[in-house]
């Protein structure tokens, strides 16, 4: 299976005076879609709902839904909101349709580095681009004279003089709860340094001096964060930043308009987006697409409905009234400050998230058994090969390994 990803830059380059109507049709079939929770579904799905018979469901736990909704028959969703990782479950399974007649019917204002292609074939829409980088109190450096950070132990530093000022509950926040967010945290910092996960045969390549580094990197954080470090996800982070109980964190591009909303935010004009802290060979983080797919188990009337709705969803008129939701691929876009992390970021060579289905598997183990280092139960290296151990059992399962 081969996967045709996007390039970063075409997100840097798409203005436009062009504004669309709210919306080009009177939807009068009943579609649904499932999708993350985050402000920039918020703001695709809720142009969707402009044209009418529209249901969404916003959950952080979607990609643990998808699988078994889009498998049924008919569909329980039609249109699903995936990324690099979580497109691959459902490829593998054959739930989602191509969508080559869909795009020439009704994608003329779609841009070639929107169509992702698999095996030749478009099998999702892409709509933005996303990485977890550095956002910091740019007030709180300034004041204890703080450069902002450029590597992990410049983090780490800089976390023991706001420690030591008493400005903040916690200097650090993470996206460190047990599970997908904290084998994420392993898998940004693994591809800082350079580390790939399972070689050509498919067997695991984490326990190394580079994975020990990694899990010696992440328990040191941890001194400076929240006790509740395991349960925090992006949206526990994000509310630690408005509310100003933290000073920095290496957060998802997706949250940086969460912290300049006045509704929520006490820290408004004061958390500066920075590049994702360097590895010894890459930005400590990975890029991402986010972007819809199309159950297959649907009518082609519904299908049509569905593509057609998602399209009002990612036109150019939702674009300029959330621009600084994303940093999005769709034309309309103008890049900002909110932008500038992630832009940094990948100008520094982050890499792509290297999405696979041993991947798939290898980021769930680490997700189940990191933790037993965190918290002192387990060394590293034992931690790592129980790690291995778990997903060698997983990929004999699923065939990809003897």
């Amino acid at each position: 299976m081969k996967l045709k990803t996007l390039f970063f830059a075409s997100a840097l380059s798409l203005a436009s005076t062009s504004v669309w109507a709210a919306c080009a049709f009177e939807n009068d079939v009943p579609v649904k879609s499932l999708s993350a929770g985050f402000e920039a579904w918020k703001a695709v799905t809720d142009s969707m709902a402009e044209c009418g018979n529209f249901t969404a469901s916003l959950d952080q736990e979607f990609k643990e839904k998808q699988p078994e909704a889009f498998a049924a028959n008919p569909a329980l969703y039609q249109i699903g909101g995936v990324a690099n990782e979580t497109l691959i479950p459902l490829l593998n399974a054959g739930t989602i349709r191509p969508l080559d007649d869909l795009v020439e019917k009704y994608g003329q204002n779609l841009t070639p580095n929107q169509l992702i292609t698999v095996d030749g074939q478009i099998m999702a829409i892409a709509m933005m681009v996303n990485a977890q980088h550095l956002m910091y109190r740019e007030d709180i450096l300034a004041d204890l004279g703080i450069e902002e950070p450029k590597t992990y132990d410049d983090v780490l530093a800089a976390a023991e003089q706001i420690k030591a000022a008493g400005v903040v509950e916690y200097p650090l926040g993470g996206t460190f709860a047990t599970g997908w967010n904290l084998a994420q945290e392993f898998v940004n910092m693994y591809l800082g340094e350079g580390g790939n996960f399972v070689d050509d045969a498919n067997m695991p390549t984490i326990n190394t001096p580079e994975g020990v580094k990694v899990l010696e990197t992440l328990k040191a954080m941890t001194a400076y964060m929240d006790p509740e470090y395991l349960v925090s996800d992006s949206t526990y982070v994000q509310q630690q930043f408005q509310q100003g109980k933290i000073a920095m964190a290496n957060l998802w591009a997706s949250r940086a308009a969460a912290m300049e909303d006045p509704a929520e935010s006490q820290v408004v004009g004061k958390v500066k987006m920075a590049s994702a802290p360097m590895g010894s060979a890459a930005p400590a983080t990975s890029l991402w697409w986010d972007g819809i797919v199309f159950a297959k188990n649907m009518t082609d009337e519904q299908a049509d409905a569905a593509f057609r709705v998602a399209m009002e969803g990612i036109d150019t008129e939702m674009v300029q009234t959330n621009n600084d939701a994303a940093v999005w691929l769709v034309q309309g876009y103008e890049v900002g400050p909110l932008s500038a992390g992630v832009a940094a970021t990948a100008e520094n060579g982050a890499r792509l998230y290297p999405a696979s289905t041993a991947l798939g598997i290898l980021h769930s183990a680490i997700g189940s058994g990191l933790a037993a280092y965190l918290t002192g139960a387990k060394d590293a290296e034992t931690t790592l090969a129980d790690i291995e151990a778990r997903y060698l059992t997983s990929a004999k399962e699923a065939g990809l390994i003897n």
